[in-house]
């Protein structure tokens, strides 16, 4: 982000007044264009990746890609990136990778590098070195990797001495990120032997994995999976080079569900529908239990707001990314709203619950917390302006809070370029539909 972003006033949001109609086309989904991003890189030839998202966190794993000697070619215009492909092992001996606070490139690209000859130092940025990546050192270090949090306090920089990867069984604890899984699963073809990965408790945002997994395939690599217990990638497997094209971001378009099911509106997304493996359209599951009308087809979502929402006790373990959206818009329902298994959602760029948690309560909402869940009762949101912690989900789940409640500001609104830099232009755009 930008200095002139992060100097940039508190953003009004302009409240809707009447239901909308509206067709939002939204950017690629960041999660799978890091993951082809990466796995093209590793690919033996050329990969074009289209529809791709061009962001904060997509231009971290791009940039890193390249000083380690992958050839990445950025168009942002017409959405695309061209990737020439290294086979398996990246030609650089030494690198600093600056990753800022995109947890994907952090998690990913540190098992990535151990593949290679060298030392390499994952760093980030201020929020990036509060986030726990021990679980991924210890499941590296399981499988012949040299890994370690520099400072000792098992977040970033992150030290890694590579020689390239023995494979074999490796355990990590499951409930803090499903990234640690996805990063090792990504490098894993290019192990000396085969990789297996026994997630030890439970496996959080476990669709995040299947993602992995249908990204690996498209590229040519088969896993292997027992439930959400065991993973295992044979080894001699090689990622070729491909077009792909990456679907809509169903975290991102999670907010325009939510502004549909608040103000009565009808959005459409399309190239998102019934055969997504992202987990966030869970969400869609709740809204529609909230008395949202909810149409999937193969290649769209619809959905259309009623004139009240229900109280709803949601589960989020499976999709915590979208469980700030529904806290957002919890004042607005008809009794308390409780949004549970979001432990793992305090390792976030903010610590999520504690933050949503502290900006409804400065509305003047009543909110009860716990370490895995949040209740919110339903009040009228008074006039705030809204602290967003350098997180680009605060801002804009809040964002939608202001499309029913007058004289809401959302601080620091430019770090949304972090997933989503159109964010506040789209917005807008609904109340002139």
């Amino acid at each position: 982000m930008t200095d002139e972003a992060r100097r940039a006033p508190a953003r009004p949001i302009e409240p809707i007044t009447r239901p909308f109609e509206a067709v939002v086309t939204l950017p690629g989904s960041k999660s799978y264009s890091n993951r082809a991003l990466l796995v093209a890189a590793l690919a033996r030839g050329r990969s074009e990746i289209i529809e791709a998202l061009h962001s904060d966190d997509t231009r971290y794993m791009a940039r890193a890609l390249t000083l380690l000697g992958a050839g990445v070619r950025s168009d942002e215009a017409a959405r695309a990136f061209t990737v020439e492909g290294v086979d398996g092992r990246f030609p650089a001996r030494e690198a600093t990778l600056e990753i800022g606070n995109a947890g994907t490139a952090a998690r990913f690209l540190t098992a990535a590098v151990a593949l290679g000859q060298g030392i390499f130092v994952i760093d980030g940025s201020p929020a990036m070195r509060k986030r726990p990546i021990q679980p991924l050192l210890d499941g590296l270090r399981g499988l012949g990797a040299e890994a370690e949090s520099r400072e000792g306090t098992g977040c970033p920089p992150v030290v890694v001495r590579a020689h390239g990867l023995a494979g074999g069984h490796t355990r990590m604890r499951g409930d803090i990120s499903s990234q640690y899984f996805s990063a090792i699963l990504m490098a894993a073809p290019y192990a000396r032997r085969d990789v297996e990965i026994e997630v030890e408790g439970e496996l959080v945002s476990a669709p995040y994995v299947t993602m992995t997994l249908s990204t690996m395939a498209a590229f040519g690599v088969r896993a292997e999976r027992d439930g959400d217990r065991t993973f295992r990638v044979p080894a001699g497997q090689r990622y070729q080079a491909r077009r792909y094209a990456v679907e809509p971001d169903a975290s991102g378009a999670s907010y325009f569900f939510a502004a549909a099911a608040v103000t009565g509106g009808r959005v459409v997304v399309p190239r998102l529908g019934t055969d997504s493996a992202q987990g966030d359209l869970g969400l869609l599951e709740v809204l529609s239990r909230m008395g949202c009308e909810v149409t999937k087809t193969t290649d769209t979502v619809t959905v259309r707001g009623p004139a009240r929402l229900r109280a709803v006790d949601a589960d989020f373990t499976r999709m915590g990314d979208v469980a700030t959206t529904l806290m957002a818009i919890a004042p607005f329902a008809d009794g308390p709203v409780t949004v549970r298994g979001i432990a793992q959602t305090h390792y976030e760029e903010s610590d999520r619950p504690v933050a949503a948690a502290t900006e409804l309560r400065r509305m003047g909402l009543t909110v009860e917390s716990s370490w895995d869940a949040v209740t919110i009762h339903p009040g009228v949101p008074r006039p705030t302006e809204v602290q967003t912690y350098d997180d680009h989900r605060m801002a804009m789940s809040f964002a939608i809070t202001g499309l029913r409640a007058p004289g809401l500001r959302i601080a620091d609104p430019g770090c949304v370029s972090k997933t989503f830099p159109e964010f506040f232009e789209v917005l807008e755009r609904l109340g002139r539909s």
